[in-house]
């Protein structure tokens, strides 16, 4: 099974407790309007013989995805499988249908999709990942840009993605048996 998710990182701050000296709040200057943000998708699934968590994963710098962007992550995440079958498992999030998943659904026989249950985000072991990203790593960054955000990003994302132990956290965040 693997899991996928999509989300947005704004460039604005996510302001969060710091241990700064009592009467010395630190100041975030960002430069964000409410709009500018970075989307990310990822998938997330544990090899056959559950050895290590696998993440694959877009950076897409001020852009809002859409269903032909899921389609082609897609495309891509049955590239680096190697044509082994796959159940990909999602949300049911907008861009998770229309014409563009049909055609992808229709080029690899070998790829299931399901949705996931509706209001149930803490089945999806992505959304453990996100968590992580925004309230610790990110937590109080204010970004130059969104090239800044994304260069960040993908820093990050490399780091969780060599950390199979971090990865092993957020299947275990969620209720299912591993």
């Amino acid at each position: 099974m693997i899991f996928t998710d999509e989300s947005g990182f704004l460039l604005a701050p996510l302001r969060r407790t710091t241990l700064a000296p009592r009467g010395q709040t630190p100041v975030l200057a960002h430069r964000a309007t409410h709009r500018q943000k970075v989307s990310v998708v990822a998938a997330l699934w544990q090899t056959a013989r559950r050895e290590e968590p696998r993440l694959h994963y877009g950076i897409y710098p001020d852009a809002h995805l859409n269903a032909e962007d899921y389609a082609e992550f897609l495309q891509e995440l049955v590239r680096r499988l190697r044509g082994q079958p796959a159940m990909v498992l999602h949300d049911e999030g907008g861009l998770h249908g229309g014409l563009a998943l049909e055609e992808v659904r229709e080029d690899q026989p070998l790829m299931g999709l399901e949705f996931l249950p509706p209001y149930a985000p803490e089945l999806n072991p992505v959304e453990a990942l996100w968590n992580h990203l925004k309230c610790d790593v990110l937590a109080n960054f204010a970004p130059q840009d969104a090239a800044h955000l994304a260069h960040v990003l993908q820093e990050q994302l490399l780091r969780v993605q060599a950390d199979h132990a971090r990865l092993r956290t957020f299947f275990a965040a969620t209720p299912l048996n591993w």
